[in-house]
Protein backbone atom coordinates (compact mmCIF):
# COMPACT_ATOMS: atom_id res chain seq x y z
CA UNK A 1 0.00 0.00 0.00
CA UNK A 2 0.93 3.51 -0.67
CA UNK A 3 1.93 5.71 1.94
CA UNK A 4 1.79 9.36 1.33
CA UNK A 5 3.79 11.65 4.23
CA UNK A 6 1.48 15.16 4.86
CA UNK A 7 2.45 17.37 7.29
CA UNK A 8 -0.38 20.37 9.00
CA UNK A 9 1.82 23.71 9.63
CA UNK A 10 0.46 26.92 10.59
CA UNK A 11 0.33 29.84 13.83
CA UNK A 12 -1.14 28.67 17.20
CA UNK A 13 -4.66 28.75 17.41
CA UNK A 14 -5.88 28.63 13.79
CA UNK A 15 -7.21 25.50 13.45
CA UNK A 16 -5.36 22.97 12.45
CA UNK A 17 -5.94 20.12 14.82
CA UNK A 18 -9.86 21.14 13.56
CA UNK A 19 -9.44 20.41 10.44
CA UNK A 20 -6.92 17.11 10.71
CA UNK A 21 -9.25 15.72 12.76
CA UNK A 22 -12.30 17.15 10.78
CA UNK A 23 -10.75 14.95 7.58
CA UNK A 24 -9.33 11.66 9.50
CA UNK A 25 -13.00 11.34 11.59
CA UNK A 26 -15.38 13.14 10.22
CA UNK A 27 -15.76 15.21 13.64
CA UNK A 28 -15.48 18.27 14.22
CA UNK A 29 -13.68 19.21 17.93
CA UNK A 30 -14.64 23.03 19.06
CA UNK A 31 -12.49 22.96 22.13
CA UNK A 32 -8.89 24.56 21.81
CA UNK A 33 -6.31 21.97 23.47
CA UNK A 34 -2.98 23.22 21.86
CA UNK A 35 -1.27 20.74 20.16
CA UNK A 36 2.40 19.31 20.66
CA UNK A 37 2.72 17.02 17.99
CA UNK A 38 -0.06 14.71 17.06
CA UNK A 39 -0.40 11.78 14.10
CA UNK A 40 -3.32 10.31 11.82
CA UNK A 41 -3.70 7.90 9.37
CA UNK A 42 -6.09 7.64 6.71
CA UNK A 43 -6.57 4.98 4.44
CA UNK A 44 -7.62 6.77 1.08
CA UNK A 45 -7.74 5.70 -2.73
CA UNK A 46 -5.32 7.25 -5.23
CA UNK A 47 -5.62 6.30 -8.76
CA UNK A 48 -7.76 3.14 -7.69
CA UNK A 49 -5.38 1.85 -5.61
CA UNK A 50 -5.51 1.79 -1.56
CA UNK A 51 -3.53 4.19 -0.47
CA UNK A 52 -2.57 5.55 2.84
CA UNK A 53 -2.28 9.39 4.23
CA UNK A 54 0.36 9.94 7.11
CA UNK A 55 -0.68 13.28 8.72
CA UNK A 56 1.58 15.21 11.54
CA UNK A 57 -0.16 17.98 13.21
CA UNK A 58 2.00 20.12 14.20
CA UNK A 59 2.68 22.60 17.26
CA UNK A 60 1.67 26.12 16.77
CA UNK A 61 3.45 27.89 18.68
CA UNK A 62 6.92 29.35 17.88
CA UNK A 63 8.56 27.28 21.34
CA UNK A 64 8.61 24.00 18.47
CA UNK A 65 9.33 25.89 15.57
CA UNK A 66 12.95 24.30 15.77
CA UNK A 67 11.36 21.15 14.64
CA UNK A 68 9.77 22.38 11.79
CA UNK A 69 13.15 21.21 9.83
CA UNK A 70 12.76 17.82 10.86
CA UNK A 71 8.79 17.58 9.68
CA UNK A 72 9.70 19.34 6.39
CA UNK A 73 12.50 16.83 5.79
CA UNK A 74 10.14 14.12 6.41
CA UNK A 75 6.75 15.67 4.46
CA UNK A 76 5.77 15.02 0.82
CA UNK A 77 2.87 17.10 0.83
CA UNK A 78 1.73 20.18 3.07
CA UNK A 79 -0.95 21.86 4.62
CA UNK A 80 -0.81 25.63 5.34
CA UNK A 81 -3.25 26.63 7.90
CA UNK A 82 -4.25 30.18 8.94
CA UNK A 83 -7.46 31.82 10.37
CA UNK A 84 -9.60 34.07 8.90
CA UNK A 85 -9.85 35.68 11.40
CA UNK A 86 -6.61 36.71 12.10
CA UNK A 87 -4.80 38.44 9.50
CA UNK A 88 -0.91 37.82 10.84
CA UNK A 89 -1.86 34.09 11.33
CA UNK A 90 -2.14 34.63 7.45
CA UNK A 91 1.35 36.74 7.20
CA UNK A 92 2.92 33.46 9.01
CA UNK A 93 2.40 30.70 6.77
CA UNK A 94 5.11 33.08 4.39
CA UNK A 95 7.95 32.35 6.17
CA UNK A 96 7.06 28.53 6.65
CA UNK A 97 6.63 27.84 2.68
CA UNK A 98 9.58 29.98 2.26
CA UNK A 99 11.06 27.02 4.94
CA UNK A 100 9.47 24.56 3.05
CA UNK A 101 11.46 25.55 0.00
CA UNK A 102 14.61 25.70 1.70
CA UNK A 103 14.72 22.36 3.21
CA UNK A 104 13.20 20.47 0.54
CA UNK A 105 15.92 22.31 -1.63
CA UNK A 106 18.45 20.71 0.49
CA UNK A 107 17.30 16.91 -0.54
CA UNK A 108 19.02 15.76 -3.40
CA UNK A 109 17.00 12.55 -3.83
CA UNK A 110 14.25 11.79 -6.25
CA UNK A 111 11.57 12.04 -3.59
CA UNK A 112 12.01 15.37 -3.23
CA UNK A 113 11.52 15.97 -7.06
CA UNK A 114 7.75 17.57 -6.99
CA UNK A 115 6.51 19.33 -3.79
CA UNK A 116 2.67 19.87 -2.85
CA UNK A 117 1.88 22.85 -0.52
CA UNK A 118 -1.55 23.75 -0.25
CA UNK A 119 -3.16 27.02 1.88
CA UNK A 120 -6.19 26.35 4.02
CA UNK A 121 -8.05 28.72 5.75
CA UNK A 122 -10.26 28.16 9.20
CA UNK A 123 -12.51 30.17 11.32
CA UNK A 124 -15.53 30.19 9.53
CA UNK A 125 -19.21 28.86 9.65
CA UNK A 126 -18.45 27.00 7.21
CA UNK A 127 -14.87 25.40 6.60
CA UNK A 128 -13.45 27.00 3.79
CA UNK A 129 -10.53 26.99 1.38
CA UNK A 130 -9.21 29.58 -1.10
CA UNK A 131 -6.35 29.92 -3.38
CA UNK A 132 -4.41 33.08 -1.57
CA UNK A 133 -1.30 34.43 -3.26
CA UNK A 134 1.94 33.95 -1.11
Amino acid sequence: MREYKVVVLGSGGVGKSALTVQFVTGTFIEKYDPTIEDFYRKEIEVDSSPSVLEILDTAGTEQFASMRDLYIKNGQGFILVYSLVNQQSFQDIRPMRDQIIRVKSQCLNASCSSLSVLCASQRSVCLQSRAASL
